[in-house]
């Protein structure tokens, strides 16, 4: 699989009208910097904001674009920076770029990153004039040392043409941008864990109220958006609302494009930027030429490892929020991956939840011991030493570790694939009980949720 794959040419032409965050990529996968990136009319936006708009205009553009975040919560951008506080008094705010990439199965930031670091400065830097920010951070994740390398070389070119520091484009308007890398935490996706990191602190989820828009960075104002987010944001301040929301397909009520992709066992494993609406189907068999030859598609996630898993019959559901909450889970970060009909499901889970058990903070009850919990009853039903009333167990714990019941998401996104693979597969967990075994105590297993 490789970061520029998007998709057969006959399908897929690339231009500034239909892909705002794609079309000035290379085709040799190479970074585009400073002087190539001016010259296919980046940075124009910016200067844009600057000179035409008030601060409080591009909030209001931003708003009126519909644009959502874009790393898997789906928040509107411009509810989210309307939350900034609007004293003029508070003059230092923080602006904060989620990098953190560290959902499996995503790498969609990485190749923005990567290939395009100057769309990602010129977003912040927007972004940072509407929201009065003076400081903003790129928090990377750690591994991703290309990004970094690439991301630094374009803040240092951003700095020397007088687009980053003290008195940008002669507005008087001061944004300094780092770039910080992470040590390596799947909970420093929420944006309270990724502040206390960034801090120097443990990476647990901060209790809220109050948010970061309050109370965040060193306890000042503090916006966290997504680096998709953060790159949408030029291509709505130089080209329009209008423009942007007529990217969407019919039916979908997020607007813009996403960039969506497949990976697994199939012919053409990548990354595209289509619009929102699109259907799994045309994603699955048109981009990524559905399954290899001998392989059946046997289930499929549509945005990550702590998305739902669905089948192939929801493949006709369109690719935007409600679109695959009508076929029961979330949209999540919007790249699939396809589970072939070799995978057995109960293997699969209990790599899901190894992973899921290992990167909880460790603050809440529910998460600590939950996820650990059916970690240790996956693996017997994987070994077939299983128990009868372990699938009940399981359930339970997808009961208890759901949404509003721990102190983030974090266990919540966790338990979502396990539900949906005992739902659509649950033979494949009763054929892990042993023939005879003993029934657990019902004092022994938690009471099931919802029963």
């Amino acid at each position: 699989m490789t970061l520029t794959s998007f998709g057969p040419a006959n399908l897929i032409k690339r231009s500034p009208e239909t892909h705002p965050l794609t079309w000035r990529l290379r085709d040799d996968a190479e970074p585009v910097w400073l002087d190539e990136y001016q010259a296919k009319n980046g940075y124009a936006a910016a200067r844009k904001a600057f000179a035409d708009m008030a601060q409080d205009d591009i909030v209001q553009t931003v708003k009126d674009a519909g644009l959502k975040g874009r790393g898997g919560a789906g928040f509107p951008t411009g509810v989210k920076w309307g939350l900034m506080p609007k004293d003029e008094s508070i003059n230092i705010r923080y602006l904060l770029c989620n990098a953190d990439e560290m959902e499996p199965n995503t790498w969609k930031d990485r190749m923005l990153m990567e290939q395009l670091p100057h769309l990602l400065i010129e977003g912040m830097l927007i972004s940072a004039r509407a929201l009065k920010t003076y400081r903003g951070y790129i928090f990377l994740r750690g591994e991703y040392t290309t990004a970094a390398k690439h991301l630094n070389r374009a803040v240092e070119e951003a700095k020397a043409a007088g687009l980053l520091g003290k008195n940008i484009l002669g507005s008087g308007f001061d944004f300094e941008l780092f770039v910080h890398t992470g040590a390596g935490r799947y909970i420093c996706g929420e944006e309270t864990a990724l502040i206390n990191s960034l801090e120097g602190r443990r990476a647990n989820p901060r209790s809220k109220p109050p948010f970061p828009a309050a109370v965040g960075v060193w306890g000042k104002p503090t916006c966290v958006n997504n680096v998709e987010t953060l790159c949408n944001v030029p291509a709505i301040i130089a080209d329009g609302v209008d423009w942007y929301k007529s990217l969407a397909r019919e039916g979908s009520e997020d607007m813009g494009t996403k960039l969506m992709g497949f990976s697994g066992k199939v012919k053409n494993p990548g990354l595209w930027e289509l619009p929102f609406g699109v259907t799994a189907r045309e994603l699955f068999e048109d981009y990524a030429s559905g399954m290899r030859d001998g392989y059946t598609l046997k289930a499929w996630q549509p945005g990550g490892a702590g998305t739902g898993f669905l089948l192939p019959e929801h493949l006709d559901a369109q690719m935007y929020a409600g679109g695959i909450g009508k076929v029961g889970t979330r949209m999540g970060t919007g790249l699939a991956m396809a589970v072939d009909n070799t995978v057995n499901m109960v293997s699969l889970l209990r790599n899901m939840e190894q992973f899921f058990a290992r990167e909880s903070c460790g603050f809440c009850t529910p998460c600590r011991d939950g996820l650990p919990w059916s970690v240790k009853l996956l693996m017997a039903l994987e070994n077939g030493e299983g128990r009868e009333g372990d699938i009940e167990t399981l359930l339970g714990l997808v009961g208890f570790l759901g949404p509003g019941k721990t102190f983030c998401a974090h266990a919540p996104g966790a338990v979502e694939p396990l539900g949906s693979a005992i739902k659509y597969f649950r033979s494949e967990f009763e054929a892990g009980i042993a023939p005879t075994s003993a029934a657990v105590p019902p004092l022994a297993r938690p009471i099931v949720v919802g029963a």
